[in-house]
């Protein structure tokens, strides 16, 4: 647990993703947390014992939970599924319900045999999710929609005990721990309280105030709409999430990763090969707000990069500061009275951001930086039309490198190693987002000597 902890911290540092506090759902604090929510349930009526059939291997001497089967989909009918829920439909089910069900660990076929769990009565939380989703106007139609569908169905109490070795002990119990989708969301909490209460502050009352977002797969719908609310919902301590943005799969020319079959690039494979920024960049550009799979396709990427981040952002970037440095020592000028074109560029730079944030505010990120990108088109083609190679405008350059700046706020929350670079070339510190519609660099401010800040990928 630890290394891969640490892998994955490194992962993240290194794409440029940083948590204020990052923490791990093995923890002393999450086992106690987690324990004490079951009994806060049972206490008030919400847990009950029953005995359920269970597959059980007699190769491995196992019973085998939900990872531990595999088989046919019973709803959709999708081959090679887990125990726990389909990946293509996205409906959950127990082990049992599997049709030609086999051990995953051996591939031989088990048996059944009758184990005593505990479940979660989610069933009588039916009026109180409905009304939640109904009530939600920031949660996904699409998504919401067939999740109501399923309440109207008719919901399953769920069953959130394993007989298993790892995971947290169910209090009083020998041998079985909870279920990982009924302790790993509290995670959420769990960290959020260790991490306030070391700076002295009430978790709890931070968190019932605070604007929540889950990011999830399409694949785990079923357990963040409604296990994760239902059990919120009936603890009653902790407010539910604000926003849901649910994605779609990430594949590779039109494929899923697969290690097995080889079809598979790993991040570190990735970042010894290109910066992380490109990464994010091309991620950024394609991932809509929708459930719609997202394609990493090789010639997309180059395209993307070369076309976009090269040629529009990069070259004008690289042409108003050089102008800037060749022309004036790199000092910035002082404009002169502004014509039409200085202008409307004046009123971009202003705009621009207010529409960029709305955007990022509704989690439509690809929309965002498209935002950006048509805005770093617009000054390449005001650098065009004013011709500062000819004329030396003072106006046009000291718009430019206030453009510069503009772009360097908008862009840092989608490639901030580069941004980091644009601010050292610029001569100045990072900037808030609030100042990204000022003319903040004054005439007079002395910039760095540029340099090529992005360079073209060859696939």
């Amino acid at each position: 647990m630890k290394e891969w902890h640490e892998k994955h911290a490194k992962d993240f540092a290194d794409t440029g993703i940083s948590f204020d506090f990052y923490y791990h759902t093995h923890s002393p604090e999450q086992r106690q947390f987690v324990q004490q929510f079951f009994l806060n349930l049972k206490e008030k009526g919400y847990i009950f014992q029953q005995d359920v059939e269970q597959y059980y291997c007699e190769k491995d001497k196992k019973f085998l939970p939900d990872r531990y089967v595999k088989g046919t989909c019973p709803f959709c009918g999708a081959e090679e599924q887990y125990g726990d829920g389909c990946e293509k439909c996205g409906r959950t089910y127990s082990p049992t319900d599997l049709k030609d069900a086999v051990c995953a660990i051996c591939g031989s076929k088990p048996v059944v045999k009758q184990s005593k769990h505990y479940f979660f009565k989610l069933s009588q939380l039916s009026d109180k999710l409905k009304e939640w989703l109904e009530s939600n106007a920031n949660l996904q139609p699409e998504v919401k929609n067939y999740v109501l569908q399923w309440i109207k169905d008719g919901l399953k109490d769920w069953d959130i005990t394993r007989d298993i070795l790892w995971g947290v002990p169910v209090p009083g119990e020998e041998g079985k721990v909870f279920y990982g989708w009924f302790d790993n969301h509290l995670g959420y909490i769990t960290f959020t309280l260790k991490y306030l209460q070391e700076k002295g502050i009430d978790g709890k009352q931070f968190w019932n105030s605070a604007r929540i977002y889950h990011f999830i797969g399409k694949d785990i719908v079923y357990h963040h709409y409604l296990f994760l609310p239902a059990m919120r919902l009936a603890e009653g301590s902790f407010k539910l999430p604000d926003f849901i943005p649910t994605r779609g799969h990430l594949l590779l020319e039109g494929e899923k990763f697969s290690k097995s079959r080889k079809h598979y690039v790993s991040l570190r494979d990735f970042l010894q090969q290109y910066p992380a920024d490109y990464l994010r960049y091309y991620l950024s550009s394609i991932t809509t707000y929708s459930q719609a799979d997202v394609n990493f396709s090789w010639k997309e990427f180059e395209a993307k990069i070369n076309g976009e981040l090269v040629d529009n952002i990069g070259n004008f970037i690289h042409r108003a500061l050089s102008f800037v440095w060749n022309n004036f020592e790199g000092f910035v000028p002082e404009p002169a009275d502004y014509s039409s074109a200085d202008k409307e560029m004046e009123e971009r730079i202003k705009n621009i951001p207010e529409e960029v944030g709305k955007l990022i505010e509704a989690n439509e990120l690809s929309k965002a930086l498209k935002a950006v990108a048509d805005f770093s088109a617009f000054c390449n083609q005001y650098f065009q039309k004013k011709e500062p190679w000819k004329t030396k405008d003072a106006t046009c350059l000291y718009l430019a490198v206030n453009a510069v700046r503009t772009l360097a706020v908008l862009l840092e929350p989608f490639i901030p190693f580069s941004v980091a670079r644009i601010y050292q070339q610029l001569g100045i510190e990072t900037k808030e987002w609030s100042s990204a519609s000022k003319l903040e660099i004054e005439p007079g401010h002395k910039i760095k000597k540029p340099e090529v800040l992005f360079k073209k990928v060859k696939i």
